[in-house]
């Protein structure tokens, strides 16, 4: 018999000074059986850090033709596509010419994510930017994660501020160019 996924709620109250999003957000996350704890926390994290209207999740690591995360506008056009973890170079290009634009948040270490990018055909690479967080941090917010969870994120000037089930975490959001 499968194993079903394992659904997780986040109540997020959200305060990203750097948009100007001020919101809460219920949100309830299946995590696939093969899913990683890390790599649906970075899930979380890229939705909270992209949220804006017409933002969903997808299928995720189900899913073969969409990213973790994206943005339709109400045409149903895919304005953003969000990977999370380390996809390859296909995706990447695939997601690029789709959307207008592409992201990718990583709990991993960035320059083994970008490595095998070397080289490889990536429309419009130079406008696709990686995101990674402080070495630990996700680790740190995986091991207090419930099936329920209250969560507080404050972004100011790209600095996370993190209170997950009265954890008091933070990390600096870096950001890397794909050339």
């Amino acid at each position: 018999m499968a194993l079903g996924a394992t659904i997780h709620t986040f109540t997020v109250q959200l305060a990203d000074v750097d948009r100007g999003v001020y919101d809460e957000l219920p949100l309830r996350v299946a995590r696939h059986p093969s899913e990683t704890a890390a790599f649906m926390f970075t899930r979380v994290l890229a939705y909270c850090l992209e949220y804006e209207e017409g933002i969903v999740f997808t299928e995720g690591v189900s899913a073969s033709d969409e990213p973790a995360v994206l943005v339709r506008d109400l045409t149903g056009r895919v304005t953003a596509w969000i990977e999370v973890g380390a996809p390859d170079a296909e995706r990447l290009h695939y997601g690029s010419k789709l959307a207008d634009r592409t992201v990718v948040y990583t709990h991993r270490d960035p320059a083994k994510v970008m490595a095998p990018w070397a080289g490889k055909r990536i429309h419009d690479a130079e406008a696709i930017r990686l995101f990674s967080f402080d070495p630990g941090f996700i680790d740190a917010a995986v091991a207090v994660i419930d099936r329920r969870n209250t969560m507080t994120l404050s972004v100011t000037e790209r600095e996370l501020y993190l209170d997950l089930n009265g954890t008091t975490l933070n990390s600096a959001v870096h950001e890397h160019r794909i050339d």
